[in-house]
Protein backbone atom coordinates (compact mmCIF):
# COMPACT_ATOMS: atom_id res chain seq x y z
CA UNK A 1 0.00 0.00 0.00
CA UNK A 2 1.23 3.47 -0.89
CA UNK A 3 0.57 6.36 1.82
CA UNK A 4 0.49 9.79 -0.13
CA UNK A 5 1.27 11.85 3.24
CA UNK A 6 4.08 9.26 4.83
CA UNK A 7 6.24 12.16 3.52
CA UNK A 8 5.71 15.72 3.67
CA UNK A 9 4.86 17.41 0.67
CA UNK A 10 2.26 19.99 -0.63
CA UNK A 11 -0.12 17.18 -0.19
CA UNK A 12 -0.92 18.26 3.38
CA UNK A 13 -2.21 21.38 2.64
CA UNK A 14 -4.58 19.69 0.07
CA UNK A 15 -5.71 17.39 2.72
CA UNK A 16 -5.67 19.93 6.01
CA UNK A 17 -7.83 21.87 3.81
CA UNK A 18 -10.50 19.66 2.74
CA UNK A 19 -10.80 18.14 6.00
CA UNK A 20 -11.31 21.49 7.69
CA UNK A 21 -14.63 22.58 8.99
CA UNK A 22 -13.75 26.65 8.39
CA UNK A 23 -12.88 25.86 4.48
CA UNK A 24 -15.51 22.58 3.70
CA UNK A 25 -18.34 25.17 2.73
CA UNK A 26 -16.11 26.35 -0.10
CA UNK A 27 -17.40 23.54 -3.06
CA UNK A 28 -15.17 24.65 -5.55
CA UNK A 29 -12.30 24.65 -3.50
CA UNK A 30 -13.01 21.38 -1.92
CA UNK A 31 -13.28 19.80 -5.49
CA UNK A 32 -10.07 21.40 -6.87
CA UNK A 33 -8.28 19.65 -3.78
CA UNK A 34 -9.37 16.81 -4.50
CA UNK A 35 -8.63 16.73 -7.81
CA UNK A 36 -4.88 17.80 -6.69
CA UNK A 37 -4.56 15.14 -4.95
CA UNK A 38 -5.71 12.82 -7.60
CA UNK A 39 -3.37 14.40 -9.66
CA UNK A 40 -0.53 13.47 -7.35
CA UNK A 41 -1.30 10.10 -6.65
CA UNK A 42 -1.85 9.32 -10.42
CA UNK A 43 1.81 11.17 -10.61
CA UNK A 44 3.33 9.06 -8.17
CA UNK A 45 1.48 5.81 -9.29
CA UNK A 46 2.94 6.58 -12.83
CA UNK A 47 6.21 5.16 -11.68
CA UNK A 48 5.62 2.36 -11.26
CA UNK A 49 3.99 1.66 -14.83
CA UNK A 50 6.11 0.13 -17.67
CA UNK A 51 7.85 2.33 -19.87
CA UNK A 52 9.20 2.27 -23.51
CA UNK A 53 10.97 4.26 -25.87
CA UNK A 54 9.62 6.82 -28.39
CA UNK A 55 11.16 8.39 -31.19
CA UNK A 56 10.71 12.36 -31.55
CA UNK A 57 12.03 15.34 -33.29
CA UNK A 58 12.81 18.79 -31.80
CA UNK A 59 13.51 21.78 -33.52
CA UNK A 60 16.82 20.89 -33.58
CA UNK A 61 17.18 17.14 -33.74
CA UNK A 62 16.31 13.53 -33.62
CA UNK A 63 15.76 12.09 -30.24
CA UNK A 64 14.39 9.17 -27.96
CA UNK A 65 12.17 9.33 -24.53
CA UNK A 66 10.70 6.72 -22.38
CA UNK A 67 7.01 6.98 -22.35
CA UNK A 68 4.68 4.86 -19.96
CA UNK A 69 3.27 1.92 -21.70
CA UNK A 70 0.15 1.44 -20.59
CA UNK A 71 -3.59 1.47 -21.83
CA UNK A 72 -4.94 3.20 -18.87
CA UNK A 73 -8.42 3.00 -17.98
CA UNK A 74 -10.25 5.32 -14.73
CA UNK A 75 -13.17 4.46 -13.19
CA UNK A 76 -15.03 5.89 -10.37
CA UNK A 77 -17.72 5.98 -8.02
CA UNK A 78 -20.47 8.82 -8.28
CA UNK A 79 -20.83 10.82 -7.67
CA UNK A 80 -18.15 12.19 -5.16
CA UNK A 81 -15.42 10.58 -7.18
CA UNK A 82 -15.77 12.66 -9.88
CA UNK A 83 -13.22 15.38 -9.20
CA UNK A 84 -10.52 12.77 -8.28
CA UNK A 85 -11.12 11.10 -11.45
CA UNK A 86 -10.71 14.47 -13.07
CA UNK A 87 -7.16 14.80 -11.36
CA UNK A 88 -6.41 11.00 -12.86
CA UNK A 89 -7.07 11.80 -16.33
CA UNK A 90 -5.33 15.43 -15.98
CA UNK A 91 -2.00 13.04 -15.38
CA UNK A 92 -3.58 10.17 -17.92
CA UNK A 93 -4.80 12.40 -20.49
CA UNK A 94 -5.39 9.48 -23.39
CA UNK A 95 -6.89 7.25 -20.65
CA UNK A 96 -10.37 5.94 -21.60
CA UNK A 97 -13.09 6.14 -18.50
CA UNK A 98 -15.63 4.37 -16.51
CA UNK A 99 -18.27 5.16 -14.26
CA UNK A 100 -20.00 3.08 -11.40
CA UNK A 101 -23.21 4.29 -9.51
CA UNK A 102 -23.30 3.45 -5.96
CA UNK A 103 -24.34 4.02 -2.49
CA UNK A 104 -25.32 3.11 1.03
CA UNK A 105 -28.28 1.56 1.39
CA UNK A 106 -30.75 2.89 4.58
CA UNK A 107 -32.32 2.05 7.38
CA UNK A 108 -29.95 -1.91 7.69
CA UNK A 109 -28.67 -2.99 10.43
CA UNK A 110 -25.30 -3.97 8.74
CA UNK A 111 -23.29 -1.92 6.33
CA UNK A 112 -24.61 -2.75 2.25
CA UNK A 113 -23.98 -1.17 -1.23
CA UNK A 114 -26.38 -1.06 -3.26
CA UNK A 115 -24.80 -0.85 -7.55
CA UNK A 116 -27.39 0.21 -9.92
CA UNK A 117 -25.25 1.70 -12.95
CA UNK A 118 -21.99 0.44 -14.53
CA UNK A 119 -20.37 1.66 -17.51
CA UNK A 120 -16.86 0.59 -19.12
CA UNK A 121 -14.87 -0.07 -22.11
CA UNK A 122 -13.04 -3.21 -22.60
CA UNK A 123 -10.82 -3.69 -19.43
CA UNK A 124 -9.23 -6.78 -20.89
CA UNK A 125 -5.21 -6.37 -20.90
CA UNK A 126 -6.03 -2.47 -19.52
CA UNK A 127 -3.99 -0.96 -16.61
CA UNK A 128 -7.41 0.02 -14.78
CA UNK A 129 -7.57 2.89 -11.79
CA UNK A 130 -10.64 2.62 -9.55
CA UNK A 131 -10.71 6.00 -7.72
CA UNK A 132 -13.18 6.63 -4.68
CA UNK A 133 -12.21 9.08 -2.83
CA UNK A 134 -12.98 7.75 1.15
CA UNK A 135 -12.36 3.79 1.70
CA UNK A 136 -14.31 3.25 4.99
CA UNK A 137 -15.79 -0.07 5.13
CA UNK A 138 -14.31 -1.42 1.63
CA UNK A 139 -17.45 -2.69 0.94
CA UNK A 140 -18.20 -0.55 -2.44
CA UNK A 141 -14.87 -0.95 -3.92
CA UNK A 142 -15.30 -5.08 -3.65
CA UNK A 143 -18.46 -4.94 -5.10
CA UNK A 144 -17.35 -2.30 -7.73
CA UNK A 145 -14.41 -4.64 -8.73
CA UNK A 146 -16.67 -7.42 -8.54
CA UNK A 147 -18.82 -5.70 -11.00
CA UNK A 148 -16.46 -5.04 -13.48
CA UNK A 149 -15.08 -8.89 -14.33
CA UNK A 150 -17.84 -8.64 -16.68
CA UNK A 151 -15.58 -6.06 -18.76
CA UNK A 152 -12.60 -7.95 -18.45
CA UNK A 153 -9.38 -9.06 -16.95
CA UNK A 154 -7.18 -5.79 -16.71
CA UNK A 155 -3.30 -6.51 -16.79
CA UNK A 156 -3.35 -4.26 -13.56
CA UNK A 157 -5.75 -2.77 -11.19
CA UNK A 158 -5.17 -0.26 -8.79
CA UNK A 159 -7.42 0.99 -6.41
CA UNK A 160 -7.15 4.51 -5.44
CA UNK A 161 -8.52 6.71 -2.16
CA UNK A 162 -7.91 10.00 -0.81
CA UNK A 163 -8.63 8.88 3.18
CA UNK A 164 -8.83 5.47 4.26
CA UNK A 165 -9.58 3.45 7.39
CA UNK A 166 -7.57 0.47 8.05
CA UNK A 167 -10.87 -1.25 9.08
CA UNK A 168 -11.10 -0.91 4.83
CA UNK A 169 -7.80 -1.53 3.77
CA UNK A 170 -8.18 -5.28 5.88
CA UNK A 171 -11.98 -5.62 4.22
CA UNK A 172 -9.98 -5.39 0.71
CA UNK A 173 -6.91 -7.81 1.62
CA UNK A 174 -9.81 -9.99 2.90
CA UNK A 175 -12.27 -10.15 0.22
CA UNK A 176 -10.63 -9.15 -3.39
CA UNK A 177 -10.08 -12.36 -5.12
CA UNK A 178 -7.97 -10.32 -7.74
CA UNK A 179 -4.44 -9.02 -7.40
CA UNK A 180 -4.35 -5.30 -6.55
CA UNK A 181 -2.38 -2.25 -5.56
CA UNK A 182 -3.93 -0.02 -3.39
CA UNK A 183 -3.04 3.72 -3.46
CA UNK A 184 -4.31 6.68 -0.82
CA UNK A 185 -2.59 10.07 0.38
CA UNK A 186 -3.94 9.35 3.91
CA UNK A 187 -4.44 6.24 6.38
CA UNK A 188 -6.75 7.69 8.82
CA UNK A 189 -7.35 6.23 12.87
CA UNK A 190 -10.76 4.33 12.59
CA UNK A 191 -14.29 3.90 11.51
CA UNK A 192 -16.96 5.52 13.94
CA UNK A 193 -19.84 3.50 14.96
CA UNK A 194 -21.60 4.56 11.87
CA UNK A 195 -19.10 3.19 9.52
CA UNK A 196 -17.23 6.96 9.15
CA UNK A 197 -13.70 7.51 8.67
CA UNK A 198 -12.10 9.64 11.81
CA UNK A 199 -10.64 11.94 11.77
CA UNK A 200 -12.03 12.17 8.18
CA UNK A 201 -13.31 15.10 6.63
CA UNK A 202 -17.48 14.02 6.58
CA UNK A 203 -19.32 13.21 3.25
CA UNK A 204 -17.16 13.55 0.64
CA UNK A 205 -19.97 14.31 -1.81
CA UNK A 206 -21.98 16.58 -0.28
CA UNK A 207 -19.32 18.46 0.03
CA UNK A 208 -18.51 18.35 -3.46
CA UNK A 209 -21.86 19.30 -5.07
CA UNK A 210 -24.32 20.24 -2.24
CA UNK A 211 -26.14 18.64 0.26
CA UNK A 212 -28.87 15.66 -1.02
CA UNK A 213 -32.23 14.75 0.31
Amino acid sequence: MFVLNRQNSIANVYLAEIRDVNIQGDGLRFRHNIRRLGFLLGYEMSKQFDFSKKSLTTPLTNTEVEVPDEDIVVITIMRAGLPFQEGFLQVFDHANSGFIGAWRKEGTKEVEIDLNYLAAPDLNNKTVILADPMLATGKSLVRATEALTNHGTPKSLHLASVIAAPEGVNYLNENLKVDFQLWTCALDEKLNNKSYIVPGLGDAGDLAYGTKL
